[in-house]
C-alpha cells in the first residue's frame, strides 16, 4: 500500500534512517570518497558484496509508484506493488529507481534501503526530466531555434533545481540524437539536422543538469542518449534498424555524444536500434572498444526501457539469458526494466559466461558515480518535501521559461509586414489549440500540467488588456472535424481585421513512437485553413509543431506564418509577445522544412551528386524529384525578424589561410527597417575537393547579434584548419589543402555574401 502521504511519524523515521546512516561501517567507510580518490573503499564494498547484490546495482526499475504520467509513459507492468518494490531494494535486487512520486516516493524507499538493507547502499532515483520539471520550458528542438546554448544550460539549471528538490539524482536526457528525417517522432527531444548546433546544446544540457559539482543538491546526473545513430532509423520509424557507414557515424552521429561527455556526462543510454544488423545494446565495438577504449569514457552504459530483452525479437538472443550475457559483454553496465541482469547475471559468472572482474568493474562505475553524486556521504541529498515544493514554479522559473519560448519562436513568412498586429485590432483567433487546455508543455513531461499552462488565448487576452477585440473559436479538432465548426471559424473570421490560425500537432503526435507518414497539417485542420483563406480575411498561421512540417495550400499561402511548437508553461504569453510586437522574433530553424513529405529524409548539408541540378529550370536527369527543386521550402537557419536585415561587404584579411594559420572573414549586417532585430549570422564552408565528397555547405559558426533601426555591424570569424577536418579513407580525422567556398548568410540556402578561400599545404 503506497504511503500517500507523509505523517510526522515517517519524517521522524526518516531522521532516524539518517542517524543510522551516518553511524553505519559503510557511511563511516565511504561518505568521504572523492573522484579519483579514495577508490579502495569502494572496492573494499564490492569485496563484501555477493554476485546477487551485484546484479541488483546493475538493475533499475521503473517506479511502481510513478508520478504524473509516469504510468503512461512507462507502463509499470509487472512492477508489483511499491511495497514490493521497497522490498526488492532492501534485499540489493535494485540499484534504483525511475520516474516516480517526488520526494514523498524517494523518502520512503531510500529510509527503508538505509535503515534495512545488509550493506545500505543508497538507491539511485531518476527520471525523464527532458525539457523541465515542474516549469515546463520549450521542447528541446525549439529551444535549438534559439541558437543560444548558453539557453539551454540556463534552462537545464532550472529543470535541475526543480527536479533535484524533488529527490531526483539522475536525468534521461539529453537527448543528442541528430535527426535527419523529420517523420521521426522522437525530432522534438534533440536539437536538430545540424552537427555543431547538435554538438553546442549538447554540451550545453549536460553543464545545465550537472551544475558546478555532481554533489550539489541542486545537479542531476545526465545522460547523454540515445547511443548511438538513432535519429537514422530507416524512413523515420521509431526502433527501426539503422544501417550507416562507420564515417557517418563518426561525421554525424558520434560528434554530439563526445562533446557531452567532454562536457562531463557520466552516463550514456544504449539505443534502441542496431547499427549495420547489430543491436547497440549487443554492440561490443560501440559500448566498448569506441567508447571506453578509443575515447575514454568514464561512466556507465544504461540500456533503454526493456532494450537489452528486446534482442530476442531482433532474432540476435535466443532467450533472456542470452540476452543478459550479450549486453552485458558488449559494454551494457545497467540493465533498464527488463529485470534480464538481477535474473541471470549471478548464474552467468558462475557458469563461467561472464567474467566476474566484468561484473566488478561495471558495479564500480554505478557506485562511483553515486558516491559524486554525494550519495554515501548523505543519501537523502535530495529528498526534502519542503524543499520540493518551495523550489517549485518559481517567478524567476516562469520567467526564464517565457524568455526561452520568446526566443525559440521562428518567423518563417511575413508578406506585407502583416506582423506585429496592433492590440486595437478585431482578431479572431481560431484552431484546435487556441483555448485548448491540453497540448501545451508539449511531449515527454512526466511532472508538468497543462492546467498550469498558458493558451495562446489567455495571453492575448492579457496582452490586448481590452483594447480591440477577441474572439475565439476551435473551428476543428486537431484529427477530426467539428460539427459546425469550420461555418463558426469563417463567420468569426468575416468580423475581424485578421484571423491567427492555430494549428498543427498534438501532444502525442510527437515523440517517442509518434513517426508519421505524412508530416503535414492534419486534414480537418488544412480543411479549415482553406475556408479561412477564403474569406479573404489576413491569415496568420502560428504552427504547434515538434518537428518540420511540410505545409500545404492555404497554410503554406497565407501571408505569415510563425514557428510555435510545443513552448511549455508560459508558450501563450510568448507567442503574444511576438504576435503583439513586444519582442522581436529571433529563432532560426534547426531543421530543414520540406517542400513535400516524400523528401524525407533531407537536410541541408547533403552532397551535390554528380548530377546536381543548376540553379533555374528543373532539367532532366539530374538530382530532384519530379517537379520540385531538391531543396527545402524553409532551410536550416532560415528565420525573419521584424527588421529589414541586409548582407554586405564580405572581406577576409588574406586569400589564403596558412596549413597552421587562420583566417579571418567579415560581413557587414545591416538593419534598414524601423524596428530593433535580432540577427543570427552564419558562416559556412565547401570544400570543393576532397578524397571524401564533402556537403554542398556546412555550418562553422554562428553570432547572433541586436540590431537597433538602422544599424548596422561588421560581424567577423576566424577558421581554423581544424575546422574543416571530416572523417577521411582512413576513417580518421583529416582536411587536405585545396579551394573551399564560404558564405556569410541568413540560412543554409541564402547567398547572403559569397567568397573562396585556398587552405595551404603544410
Amino acid at each position: 500500500m503506497v504511503e500517500a502521504r507523509i505523517s510526522r511519524r515517517s519524517l521522524l523515521m526518516g531522521g532516524a534512517a539518517i542517524t543510522a546512516w551516518a553511524a553505519s561501517p559503510v557511511s563511516a567507510m565511504l561518505r568521504t570518497i572523492q573522484p579519483g580518490r579514495d577508490a579502495a573503499a569502494i572496492d573494499a564494498l564490492i569485496g563484501q558484496m555477493t554476485l546477487e547484490e551485484k546484479a541488483g546495482q546493475l538493475s533499475l526499475m521503473a517506479s511502481a509508484w510513478g508520478g504524473g504520467v509516469a504510468t503512461t509513459l512507462n507502463p509499470a507492468g509487472d512492477n508489483g506493488s511499491f511495497a514490493a518494490q521497497i522490498a526488492d531494494a532492501v534485499a540489493g535486487k535494485l540499484t534504483g529507481v525511475f520516474n516516480g512520486n517526488g520526494a514523498a516516493m524517494a523518502l520512503q524507499m531510500q529510509r527503508a534501503v538505509i535503515s534495512g538493507s545488509r550493506l545500505k547502499i543508497p538507491v539511485i532515483f531518476a527520471a525523464d526530466i527532458i525539457h523541465g520539471h515542474r516549469t515546463i520550458f520549450p521542447v528541446p528542438v525549439a529551444e535549438a531555434a534559439s541558437f543560444e546554448p548558453s539557453l539551454a544550460e540556463r534552462t537545464a539549471r532550472v529543470a535541475a533545481f526543480e527536479a533535484a528538490g524533488a529527490g531526483i539524482d539522475w536525468t534521461f536526457a539529453p537527448m543528442v540524437d541528430i535527426a535527419r528525417d523529420q517523420r521521426w517522432g522522437r525530432t522534438m527531444e534533440g536539437a536538430g539536422e545540424d552537427v555543431l548546433l547538435g554538438r553546442q546544446f549538447a554540451a550545453a544540457r549536460v553543464r545545465g543538469f550537472q551544475g558546478k559539482s555532481l554533489s550539489d543538491a541542486d545537479a542531476m546526473l545526465a545522460c547523454a542518449k540515445h547511443f548511438a545513430a538513432y535519429g537514422a532509423a530507416e524512413a523515420g520509424l521509431d526502433y527501426n534498424s539503422v544501417d550507416v557507414s562507420e564515417r557517418t557515424l563518426r561525421d554525424v552521429y558520434l560528434p554530439p555524444f563526445k562533446a557531452a561527455f567532454d562536457a562531463g556526462a557520466l552516463s550514456t543510454m544504449a539505443s534502441f536500434n542496431e547499427i549495420s544488423g547489430i543491436p547497440s545494446n549487443g554492440n561490443k565495438w560501440l559500448m566498448t572498444d569506441l567508447l571506453r577504449g578509443e575515447w575514454g569514457f568514464q561512466g556507465f552504459v544504461v540500456s533503454d526501457y526493456t532494450g537489452d530483452e528486446e534482442m530476442i525479437l531482433a532474432g540476435f538472443a535466443k532467450d533472456r539469458r542470452d540476452a543478459a550475457r550479450i549486453a552485458f559483454l558488449a559494454g551494457v553496465d545497467m540493465s533498464m526494466k527488463s529485470g534480464v541482469y538481477v535474473e541471470h547475471l549471478p548464474g552467468l559468472v558462475r557458469d563461467g559466461l561472464v567474467p566476474q572482474a566484468l561484473v566488478d568493474a561495471s558495479v564500480r562505475r554505478v557506485l562511483a558515480i553515486k558516491a559524486r553524486l554525494g550519495l554515501f556521504d548523505n543519501p537523502f541529498r535530495r529528498i526534502d518535501l519542503k524543499r520540493e515544493k518551495a523550489r517549485s514554479r518559481l517567478k524567476t522559473s516562469l520567467d526564464l521559461a517565457r524568455e526561452a519560448a520568446v526566443k525559440s519562436i521562428v518567423l518563417l513568412k511575413n508578406d506585407g509586414n502583416l506582423l506585429p498586429l496592433a492590440p486595437t485590432a478585431r482578431i479572431a483567433l481560431i484552431g484546435p489549440f487556441a483555448n485548448a487546455k491540453t497540448d501545451l508543455n508539449g511531449p515527454w513531461v512526466v511532472y508538468g500540467d497543462n492546467a498550469q499552462a498558458i493558451n495562446l488565448a489567455t495571453g492575448l487576452t492579457e496582452g490586448m488588456a481590452g483594447r480591440g477585440s477577441l474572439a475565439v473559436v476551435a473551428g476543428s479538432g486537431v484529427d477530426k472535424p467539428l460539427a459546425g465548426g469550420i461555418e463558426a471559424a469563417v463567420a468569426a473570421a468575416r468580423n475581424a481585421d485578421v484571423v491567427v490560425l492555430e494549428i498543427g500537432e498534438s501532444e502525442n503526435m510527437s515523440g517517442e513512437a509518434q513517426s508519421r507518414d505524412e508530416i503535414t497539417v492534419p486534414a480537418p485542420q488544412q480543411a479549415l485553413a482553406e475556408a479561412l483563406a477564403a474569406t479573404g480575411k489576413p491569415l496568420v498561421i502560428v504552427l504547434k509543431n515538434g518537428r518540420a512540417l511540410a505545409l500545404e495550400g492555404a497554410v503554406k499561402a497565407a501571408p505569415a506564418i510563425v514557428v510555435g511548437w510545443f513552448l511549455g508553461s508560459e508558450g501563450g504569453r510568448a507567442l503574444t509577445d511576438v504576435l503583439l510586437g513586444k519582442a522581436s522574433p529571433s529563432g532560426r530553424l534547426p531543421m530543414s522544412f520540406p517542400i513535400a513529405s516524400g523528401q524525407e529524409p533531407f537536410h541541408y548539408d547533403r552532397k551535390a551528386t554528380g548530377r546536381p541540378n543548376p540553379s533555374g529550370d528543373l532539367l532532366p536527369y539530374k538530382t530532384h524529384y519530379r517537379g520540385i527543386p531538391n531543396e527545402a521550402l524553409y532551410p536550416f537557419g532560415h528565420g525573419l525578424t521584424f527588421g529589414d536585415i541586409v548582407y554586405s561587404n564580405l572581406a577576409q584579411n588574406s586569400p589564403a589561410m596558412a596549413w597552421d594559420g587562420s583566417l579571418e572573414i567579415s560581413a557587414t549586417i545591416a538593419n534598414r527597417g524601423r524596428r530593433e532585430a535580432e540577427e543570427v549570422v552564419q558562416l559556412y564552408v565547401h570544400d570543393r575537393v576532397a578524397t571524401v565528397t564533402q556537403p554542398i555547405r556546412e555550418l562553422k559558426a554562428f553570432r547572433k547579434i541586436r540590431l537597433p533601426a538602422g544599424a548596422s555591424e561588421v560581424v567577423s570569424f576566424k577558421l581554423r584548419r581544424e575546422d574543416l577536418l571530416f572523417i577521411g579513407t582512413a576513417l580518421k580525422l583529416t582536411v587536405e589543402p585545396g579551394t573551399f567556398d564560404v558564405w556569410i548568410a541568413p540560412s543554409a540556402q541564402a547567398d547572403g555574401v559569397h567568397g573562396t578561400f585556398d587552405l595551404s599545404a603544410a
